[in-house]
């Protein structure tokens, strides 16, 4: 579903495409390696290949600091917030948002402000689950009313339901449209649906049913492809795509242009 706060990010359009960049290790993390300039231009330089292949909007994620704690340190938020303000300042007429690993997403809301961004991917905004980093708690309501702390209203927050590597059996007797009614009585800006992990397709069949289900703008967040976004069109309004951008289709790899014009291509 098409709504205002969808329509004052992307315009007109009716399928959006949001490219990932997946920003260097950050300072502090087990594999930072990289010096400031270098990991500011290698995002720049993956912004700039996404622009050329036609994409309608950006996200930073900081997936290469890899193991992901629940409360990553000030200085990956100071990183982020730098990492954003350069792309945008590169690419305003481009969306842009930002997710910070593992669920900071009052922190993601804090660097987007400074940044200059449009809008965060937020994990665990509603009911618990146990991820890869441990137990999350819902945080609708400490997030939003941290939004309206800082006056960044104007920032969307798009938010995952039942989202990958996790462990739903917490709220197994919950299922994703309850969760999805949830999320949107909670004041959710969007709904984002994944995988069970980085890479993996979205279920067609939970798609379909929240689509019918919600008022909201729906987002597939994992396992998008040229080759299936054919069937993921008709029950979605956007799509997070990351991993099959880069070269093989691994996150970890540089980007692939002749990629990422092959799905916009069938998107558009």
């Amino acid at each position: 579903m098409i709504t205002p706060a969808f329509s004052r990010l992307f315009g007109a359009r009716r399928k959006v495409v949001i490219g990932m960049i997946h920003v260097r290790p950050l300072p502090g993390t087990p594999r930072h390696a990289h010096d400031w300039p270098a990991i500011i231009q290698t995002a720049l330089a993956e912004a700039e290949t996404y622009r050329a292949g036609g994409i309608h909007a950006l996200m930073i994620e900081n997936m290469h600091d890899i193991p992901y704690v629940k409360n990553p340190g000030p200085e990956i938020t100071a990183a982020m917030a730098v990492i954003a303000r350069e792309v945008k300042r590169a690419h305003p007429a481009l969306p842009l948002g930002i997710q910070i690993l593992a669920g900071a997403n009052q922190e993601a809301l804090a660097a987007a402000a400074a940044a200059g961004a449009d809008f965060i991917r937020a994990e665990g905004f509603v009911f618990g689950h146990v991820a890869d980093e441990g137990y999350f708690d819902s945080c609708a309501g400490a997030l939003l009313r941290y939004r309206r702390h800082i006056g960044a209203e104007s920032l969307a927050i798009f938010t995952d339901i039942k989202k990958k590597h996790s462990a739903h059996a917490i709220t197994a007797d919950v299922d994703i449209v309850q969760t999805a009614h949830a999320a949107e009585y909670f004041l959710s800006d969007g709904l984002i649906l994944t995988g069970a992990a980085t890479g993996e397709a979205a279920s067609l069949d939970e798609l379909r049913a929240v689509y019918a289900a919600t008022q909201l703008p729906v987002f597939v967040g994992s396992g998008i492809t040229a080759d299936n976004v054919a069937d993921y069109l008709p029950c979605a309004d956007a799509f997070i795509v990351g991993s099959h951008f880069k070269q093989d289709g691994y996150w970890e790899n540089p980007l692939d242009p002749a990629r990422i014009r092959r799905l916009l291509a069938a998107v558009n």
